[in-house]
């Protein structure tokens, strides 16, 4: 689950074609007889049309950055699955087939980074790149990628002007006062109304469950009759729900670093436990630093690090370094550290540059580059997708009384992440379309053992989700990554983690129990 500050926090975040016209539509299967709602419907309609076109695969544009032979093609899905014949987007795929002989392979691998509003369209460049990691699943599988709906080449939605996204300074997300607050609560309005203004059209469907149909319409359009998939991060909250919705359609599913499913926690109170946890995680990245004093030379406990980081946003507040970079943009950049273990040497470099006297260093870490057109582009795709598919999948407190009491007294002990997340997620205060419940996820007919992968210190993603869903898939494994806490750990070098999960989808196996690992390596400065 991605979580950077925007609005009045700061925020960098990691064109589609739409079609219409009435198809007729192919009798129900006993799967949408099943689910009995207009949606299942629909997703079987698409997915019976989109099995018999197939995927036109064609050498990838040139601007989309993915080398040969990874090809790229198109899915159409309905916009409203409960309108199967009605308005059809197009969902951007690509794909490299398997490096092994035809008798190794086992169909495709789909891939989902998280989000919401990650696109997964890179994942074939592990094979590209020889991930070694990934090596032998790239024998027995085509690595497929896409863009859900909204991203990217997905029809992507907006909310407001890309380069008015990534200007800064942005407002300090810890405020001093009411109008500090008030400010945020307009900045936060504002945002909601520019999403409906600007992609009004597309935010009532831009929901997990859709995006789950449009993965099963991807299958069939593949030609695979069960669904191999991997999903971080959020990707793992949209394996659940495919899970729940399609359980007799998974073949393989691995879900790593894994969003709570319950529907209590989806999606405010996510966000609640998540600032308790990113505190944890920053306070593990604050005594790493004080080990390595020698080589950062920014303090030798956790509490001075701490110390000379709130030095550093008050002169940030006080004087913007470079004029682009204030507390929010700090505290964006410093987010990454407690995201990921591969951020900790180039967080804490940067740092103790500045402090030897290199500004510079530290501006060009955390300042928006407003000459990065398309990156900006691709920064507020992300953030809208974000916002759009938690604001819609949920209904959220529309009270701004528990919104303050909440994050006030949360932000006490844990003041590194909270109000810079309430404002990234106010704009569901104030949404503009109808907000859904959402689905209950559990285990249906059919549905085969899934492999879970959890660190136990992650900080977006904290670990009770991963017993939550544990418990929700029957059968499941939950491998448990101890005094570990990077985010998306199936694509870290860890031995006891990795042959587990390169056996299940090489051979479906599990261990008879649960599995607890020790540690990935530590970053070395």
């Amino acid at each position: 689950m991605r979580r950077t500050a925007v609005l009045g926090s700061a925020g960098t975040l990691l064109a589609g074609a739409l079609i219409a016209g009435a198809i007729a539509a192919p009798a129900a299967t006993a799967e949408s007889r099943h689910h009995g709602d207009s949606a299942a419907y629909g997703a079987t309609v698409a997915a019976e049309r989109a099995a018999k076109k197939g995927i036109d695969w064609q050498d990838c544009p040139a601007d989309w950055a993915l080398e040969k032979p990874i090809q790229c093609g198109w899915v159409s899905v309905p916009l409203d699955y409960s309108k199967p014949n009605g308005r059809q987007i197009k969902i951007a795929v690509d794909r490299i087939g398997n490096t092994g002989t035809k008798s190794e392979r086992q169909g495709a691998l789909i891939y989902n980074p998280g989000g919401p509003g990650g696109s997964g369209m890179a994942f074939p460049r592990r094979v590209v790149t020889k991930n070694a990691i990934w090596a032998d699943a790239a024998k027995a599988y085509d690595f497929v990628g896409f863009d859900p709906r909204g991203v990217g080449h997905s029809s992507p939605i907006s909310c407001v002007d890309p380069q008015e996204f990534v200007k800064a300074p942005k407002l300090d997300p810890i405020p001093r006062g009411e109008a500090d607050k008030r400010a945020q609560r307009k900045l936060a309005a504002e945002y909601a109304d520019g999403c409906k203004e600007r992609s009004g059209w597309m935010l009532p469907q831009m929901t997990t469950p859709n995006t789950a149909r449009d993965l099963d319409v991807i299958r069939a359009a593949l030609g695979e009759k069960k669904l191999n998939y991997l999903g971080v991060s959020y990707g793992t909250y949209l394996g659940a729900v495919y899970g729940t919705l399609f359980p007799s359609h998974v073949r393989r599913m691995i879900v790593d670093s894994v969003v709570n499913p319950s529907k209590e926690k989806i999606w405010y109170e996510a966000n609640l436990d998540q600032d308790i946890a990113f505190e944890g995680r920053f306070l593990d990245w604050k005594k790493w630093v004080a080990q390595n004093d020698a080589t950062f030379h920014i303090g030798t406990t956790a509490d001075q690090v701490q110390r000379n980081y709130d030095k550093l946003r008050a002169a940030a507040r006080k004087a913007p370094f470079g004029g682009l970079v204030g507390p929010a943009e700090l505290d964006a950049l410093f987010q990454s550290a407690a995201y990921y273990d591969s951020s900790w040497v180039p967080v804490a470099s940067t740092w103790s540059k500045y402090l030897a006297g290199d500004t510079q260093a530290l501006v060009d870490a955390a300042a928006p580059d407003l000459s990065d057109t398309q990156g900006n582009i691709a920064s507020e795709n992300g953030n809208a997708v974000y916002t759009a598919v938690e604001c819609t999948d949920a209904k959220w407190p529309t009270s701004w009384q528990k919104w303050d009491r909440d994050n006030t007294r949360l932000s006490r002990d844990y003041p590194f992440l909270t109000w810079g997340n309430a404002w990234l997620n106010l704009p569901c205060a104030t949404w503009g379309v109808k907000q859904q419940t959402p689905v209950e996820v559990k285990t249906g007919k059919g549905l085969p053992p899934v492999l879970i992968t959890q660190s136990t210190r992650d900080a977006a993603t904290p670990y009770a989700g991963a017993v939550e869903l544990h418990k929700r898939f029957k059968g499941s494994r939950l491998i448990t990554e101890q005094d570990a806490g990077s985010h998306g750990i199936t694509n870290l070098a860890n031995p006891c983690i990795n042959d587990r999960v390169e056996s299940y989808l090489l051979t479906g196996a599990l261990d008879s129990r649960d599995v607890t690992c020790g540690p990935h390596a530590t970053p070395k400065p």
